[in-house]
């Protein structure tokens, strides 16, 4: 693969015989490393007939393979692109604007790639190899960072990274959007002050972090807030008594793996008002319920879902794989613990919006019932964007938390 007139193997040749000249000084000022990668790039015949855009862009690319992140430091630094996918190291993909596209960009090499990728794994104390091909981890400025290797991998080295706002998006932004109304984000924010525990339910992509994060933006400021992720995400302000807890792989011996479980029941321990768990995924579930329901009132979290109906089925599923509870026990337990879900689409235009907010009202028939709050009513499509509205189709029904947080016109 050539990059801006370069053959891999050219660039690859560049880049050691750069780093030679930095053997006796690996820490030069930027502006020294960059004067020696364009003198080592003259020294190329091939170089004097590259117009001065693509020696700009060469010496570029060079100058980030020592200081960055490679052929992906444009793309990181490019405010528009929201997701990086790198299917194979010539073959990378972006999204702008919520539009999929191909970026023209790749390594000169699949090594190249697989370097890159232990470089930011390891930066976060990860390890991925071929005997733990999968990996989650997070870049300096909040990436997240999702990485598959062969033989899993059949084109090679594949990687995902998430990209989040410097300033995250409120609820206001949010509003503003079209996400939700200003009715819906009353009720809400009201039910996060009066600690009502809310589950944002969604597919891939329809914004439940970002929704989680600007739903924390209510929690009154003298709480103590703990955090359990994956891979670090929240960027929650506002809130200066905070603890952030990540899950850690097995080392390269199987051992040392604390996951989401061990990091719910260790917050226990920290005194926290209130726990968030950024998504749950599998048997963690319980141990989240289970705090929900000991003391822990206002925690908050997130699943994957198609409907509300769908993140209740999940849970049951995720509950019931780590356990030997009866389901009459764990839907009791989904009941008393889960007040509200909130449920988040992406929908055909690319917009992302709350579609469904429902309490909980305990058990019905042995069955988890909901009762719908808000629903968004499509009306029409015009320039291709999707007309609608989130209407409020009925009153909160448990309004004892409303009550004693002092909403009393509310919860009347």
């Amino acid at each position: 693969m050539e990059v801006w007139g370069l053959s891999g193997e050219e660039l690859a040749e560049l880049r050691e015989a750069v780093r030679a000249r930095l053997a006796w000084d690996a820490s030069v000022p930027d502006e020294e490393l960059r004067r020696l990668i364009e003198t080592e790039l003259f020294r190329r015949e091939r170089a004097r007939r590259m117009t001065a855009s693509e020696r700009k862009a060469a010496v570029e690319r060079l100058f980030h393979s020592f200081r960055g992140l490679d052929a992906l430091q444009p793309l990181l630094e490019d405010p528009d692109i929201t997701e990086i996918m790198i299917n194979c190291h010539d073959e990378i993909y972006i999204e702008r604007q919520g539009e999929l596209q191909l970026s023209g960009i790749g390594f000169e090499s699949p090594e190249r790639l697989e370097d890159l990728i232990q470089s930011m794994v390891g930066r976060v104390n990860r390890m991925v190899n071929e005997a733990s091909p999968i990996v989650d981890a997070r870049l300096p400025d909040g990436s997240r960072i999702h990485v598959v290797l062969p033989p899993v991998a059949l084109k090679g080295p594949t990687v995902t990274i998430r990209r989040f706002p410097v300033n995250p998006l409120g609820m206001k932004e949010l509003i503003a959007l079209g996400a939700l109304t200003e009715e819906a984000a009353q009720l809400l924010q009201r039910l996060v002050f009066a600690k009502y525990n809310i589950f944002i339910s969604g597919g891939t992509g329809s914004g439940k972090t970002t929704f989680l994060n600007a739903l924390t933006e209510w929690i009154p400021a003298g709480e103590r807030i703990v955090t359990i992720e994956d891979a670090a995400e929240l960027q929650i302000r506002g809130v200066p008594n905070l603890v952030s807890l990540e899950t850690r792989n097995a080392n390269s011996e199987g051992k040392g793996r604390i996951g989401t479980r061990e990091l719910i029941r260790a917050s226990l321990r920290m005194r926290p008002n209130r726990i968030i768990v950024g998504e749950v995924r599998g048997p963690e579930a319980l141990d989240m319920l289970q705090a929900m329901n000991t003391g822990h009132e206002g925690s908050l979290s997130t699943g994957h879902a198609n409907s509300p109906k769908d993140m209740m089925s999940r849970l049951e599923t995720m509950v019931l794989s780590g356990s030997d509870l009866p389901v009459q026990v764990v839907r009791k337990q989904m009941a008393s613990a889960i007040d509200v879900i909130v449920h988040v689409s992406r929908f055909r235009d690319r917009s992302r919006r709350v579609t469904d907010i429902c309490e909980v009202c305990g058990l019905e028939q042995d069955e988890v019932k909901l009762r719908p709050l808000f629903r968004f009513e499509e009306e029409s499509e015009a320039n291709g964007r999707v007309l609608g509205r989130l209407v409020k189709v009925d009153k909160l029904e448990d309004t004892r938390k409303l009550l004693f947080a002092g909403f009393r016109e509310e919860a009347g």
